[in-house]
C-alpha cells in the first residue's frame, strides 16, 4: 500500500479530502488537508505548465474562464483589475514608505500590469517576474520582466515583492517563498493574496478549487507557519487601507465584468467589502518581513 502524502509545509499526516475533477481533462485530482497546519493541496498535481499556461488560459479560455489577461495587458485604462492595483499601493504604502528608489518586484506578475501601474505612479524601479506564455507579450510592450536566470543574481535586491494569487498555484510553496525572501533585502516586505481555506472546510464544494492551476491552499495559520519557516516574520494586519479596492475588484471578477464603469463608483464598496470580508476573511492573511 503506498504511503499517504506528509504535508508540504509541516511534515505532518494528513487526510483525504475528497475529489475534483478538471476543467481541460477528465482527470480527477485528489484533494488533501493537514489538521496540524491546515494545509489543503492536490495530491496528484498536473504538472504539464506549456499546457495550462498557454494563450488560452491568458484568455480566459483554459483552466480558469473568469481570467482575461489579455484583455487586461492591452486596454490596461479601462479594466476593473486598476482597482486591484490602487488598493495593492495602498496596502503596502501603510506598511512602509514608498519613494522613487523604492525596489519593488511583483513576482508572478502574469501580464505585468501592476508593473506597469507602479511605474506610472511613480516608482520607477518596479519589476516583475512570470515565466508563463504571457510573460513575451509583456516583453513587447516594453514591461520590465524578469527572467529566472536574472533572478538568480538578484539576491537581497528588492525592497518589496508582492505575490498576488500566485501560492496557490505552486505546487512547493515553501520553495517559492524561500525563493522570494531570497530577494529581499533584510528588513523587506512580501504583501501577499491567495484564498483563505479556513472558511471552506468542504474544500470540494469551494469555488476556488480549480485543481489544474490552484493546487496549495492555505489558512492564515498554515501562512504564518510557511512564512516562519522561509525566512520571514509574520504579521496579521487585518483590514488595511487598499482592501476595499481589492475585494471590489475580486466582486465585480467574480460577476464576469471586465470593463470599469463609472456606475461601480456608486456602490457602497465599504460596506459591501466589509460585509465581504466578515463572510471571506479575505483579510486575515499575514504579510511577511524578511529576516
Amino acid at each position: 500500500m503506498a504511503e499517504e502524502p506528509r504535508c508540504p509545509i509541516c511534515g505532518e499526516a494528513t487526510a483525504a479530502a475528497g475529489s475534483k475533477r478538471g476543467t481541460l481533462s477528465e482527470e480527477t485530482f485528489l484533494l488533501r488537508r493537514c489538521a496540524a497546519c491546515g494545509f489543503g493541496f492536490v495530491a496528484n498535481p498536473c504538472q504539464d505548465y506549456d499546457r495550462l499556461y498557454d494563450e488560452r488560459y491568458y484568455s480566459g479560455a483554459g483552466a480558469d474562464p473568469s481570467v482575461d489577461y489579455l484583455f487586461e495587458l492591452d486596454h490596461p485604462g479601462s479594466t476593473i483589475r486598476q482597482a486591484e492595483w490602487r488598493g495593492i499601493v495602498e496596502a503596502v504604502a501603510s506598511l512602509r514608505r514608498l519613494d522613487s528608489s523604492t525596489r519593488w518586484l511583483d513576482y508572478g506578475c502574469g501580464h505585468g500590469g501592476l508593473v506597469r501601474f507602479l511605474r506610472e505612479s511613480g516608482l520607477p524601479k518596479a519589476a516583475g517576474f512570470e515565466k508563463g506564455w504571457i510573460a513575451g507579450r509583456a516583453r513587447s510592450q516594453g514591461l520590465p520582466l524578469l527572467t529566472e536566470s536574472d533572478l538568480a543574481s538578484s539576491r537581497g535586491r528588492y525592497d518589496v515583492v508582492t505575490a498576488i494569487e500566485v501560492l496557490e498555484h505552486a505546487v512547493d510553496p515553501l520553495a517559492v517563498l524561500r525563493s522570494i525572501r531570497g530577494l529581499l533585502d533584510a528588513g523587506g516586505l512580501l504583501f501577499l493574496t491567495t484564498g483563505n481555506a479556513a472558511p471552506h472546510q468542504d474544500l470540494v464544494r469551494w469555488g476556488y478549487v480549480q485543481p489544474e492551476i490552484h493546487v496549495s491552499f492555505f489558512e492564515p495559520r498554515t501562512l504564518e507557519r510557511a512564512l516562519s519557516l522561509a525566512g520571514f516574520r509574520p504579521e496579521r494586519r487585518g483590514f488595511l487601507p487598499g482592501f476595499e479596492k481589492i475585494i471590489r475588484f475580486k466582486i465585480l471578477k467574480r460577476l464576469g465584468l471586465r470593463r470599469d464603469r463609472r456606475l461601480y463608483d456608486a456602490l457602497p464598496w465599504s460596506l459591501i467589502s466589509r460585509v465581504v470580508d466578515a463572510r471571506l476573511a479575505v483579510t486575515a492573511h499575514p504579510i511577511g518581513w524578511a529576516v
